[in-house]
């Protein structure tokens, strides 16, 4: 699954490639970077109704660059501590688990990154512990938008004018390994082309038009061996890119 991926282009950037009208302030300023992983905070690209004011939220469709973080929360959690373990969403359960059901009817949104890591388990060395490479995986020169989904979850401890009573988290979707994925790992994120960007995220599509949508997702990436470093969060800087010089195995 995608545990860890990284995010360093501009708010502007991403801004510029999905034809985003509105940036958030939190989203312009989240940091760049090179090892997102669970419960962070995350850009995510939403369409939703502008704010009217003294009414609900009824004005017109607008595409927003907002921050959410990783790990979905549905809104009937008594804590957000779960959410950790729903960073992906497997797109073959989308429309039969509660958590994910609705959030696909009326909450998609695109993840935008630069691309993931994905670990590949190797052959074990008798009595020592199974070895794995890390593989940074991505588009050359092309931006990375995820299919997600994400929720409102209310802090019911927090007074109604407290701007912290509400988390927007999101998650992830997943499918099956392509053909050219497969030997790194059995489970690939949900990468949509620039032609599905626009019905995803359209509130107008119900959830069986949606759930079709994910069928033509990209499967062709570009691999690259990277150093174990990657594998703590304490480490997150553009140095994780670079090509593990002694690779346990190469990107094929």
């Amino acid at each position: 699954m995608c545990g860890r991926f990284a995010s360093f282009r501009s708010a502007q950037d991403v801004a510029d490639d999905v034809a985003i009208a509105e940036l958030a302030d939190d989203a312009r300023m989240l940091p760049p970077s090179w090892n997102v992983a669970p419960t962070d905070d995350v850009r995510i690209v939403v369409e939703r109704p502008e704010r009217v004011a003294g009414g609900p939220g009824t004005g017109a469709i607008t595409r927003s660059l907002q921050v959410a973080r990783w790990g979905l929360v549905p809104s009937w959690s008594k804590d957000p501590s779960g959410g950790a373990r729903m960073i992906n969403a497997r797109v073959e359960t989308l429309l039969d688990k509660p958590a994910f059901a609705k959030p696909l009817a009326v909450r998609r949104c695109l993840v935008p990154a630069d691309g993931y890591f994905e670990w590949r388990k190797l052959e074990p060395v008798t009595g020592s512990k199974v070895p794995k490479q890390a593989y940074w995986i991505h588009r050359e020169g092309e931006p990375v938008l995820f299919a997600g989904l994400y929720e409102f979850w209310r802090d019911r401890t927090r007074a109604d004018d407290d701007p912290a009573r509400w988390l927007v988290s999101t998650t992830i979707i997943t499918t099956a390994a392509s053909a050219p994925m497969a030997h790194v790992h059995d489970r690939m994120p949900v990468a949509l082309p620039t032609s599905a960007w626009d019905a995803w995220l359209d509130p107008a599509v119900g959830a069986e038009q949606a759930s079709g949508l994910l069928d033509a997702h990209l499967d062709e990436f570009a691999l690259r061996p990277v150093r174990a470093l990657v594998g703590s969060v304490q480490n997150n800087f553009p140095e994780l890119l670079e090509e593990d010089p002694e690779p346990l195995a190469s990107g094929r």
